[in-house]
């Protein structure tokens, strides 16, 4: 009848040099946390008072916003705090760079076709009725072209900055359109009526 016997662990082998490294952390680490070690710490710190936030938030405890959510097994709610708002830096995508440089172009093909129209109203017209609308064109074509330059401008400026302000600009393409709309409507009148007086 045989007994086995357990094999004991093996214990680390000292090196001929000097202790093992499993020796001296074990003689060091107990070294770190003791009595004396902790002696040194301070026993009663100064806390500093807490920093304002930038945006107003409240960093009291007394102050924190609190809300409940239901618990996963069903039995009830668990009341947890709100996290607090952490500004951060706005990050700039590439498609807002181009938008604002599609809308500078558009701008230009606006004022292009304008002043196109303007050139040939100006040029074909014997009367001067007909070349002083062309004149009237080309200043609509002009101003369209200066009040695109700076919308792009306003808009690149906002952008670096990064601006969480609009972008959008109503008055200025309403003004537009109702100009171009009115030199069109007068020169098609004054067209009638110079037509009817032929007559």
């Amino acid at each position: 009848m045989s007994t086995s016997q357990t094999p004991a662990p093996e214990q680390p082998q000292q090196q001929q040099g000097g202790p093992s490294l499993y020796t001296r952390l074990k003689d060091t680490l107990p070294a770190k946390f003791s009595p004396s070690a902790l002696s040194l710490l301070p026993t009663n710190p100064a806390r500093r008072a807490k920093a304002k936030r930038a945006d107003d938030y409240p960093d009291e405890e007394t102050d924190a916003r609190y809300t409940t959510i239901p618990r996963p097994d069903g039995t009830g709610h668990i009341r947890v705090r709100i996290p607090k708002k952490v500004a951060t830096p706005v990050r700039v995508e590439p498609k807002v760079w181009f938008a604002n440089e599609r809308t500078w172009v558009s701008y230009i093909n606006v004022s292009i076709l304008l002043g196109t129209l303007a050139l040939a109203l100006y040029n074909s017209a014997h009367d001067p009725v007909g070349r002083a609308f062309g004149i009237v064109y080309a200043v609509i074509s002009a101003i369209t072209l200066v009040y695109g330059w700076w919308v792009y401008q306003k808009r690149l400026t906002m952008i670096r900055r990064r601006d969480p302000g609009h972008f959008d600009q109503i008055l200025g393409p309403v003004l537009i359109c109702a100009a171009l709309f009115v030199a069109v409507l007068v020169n098609f009148l004054q067209r009638v009526s110079d037509r009817a007086r032929k007559v």
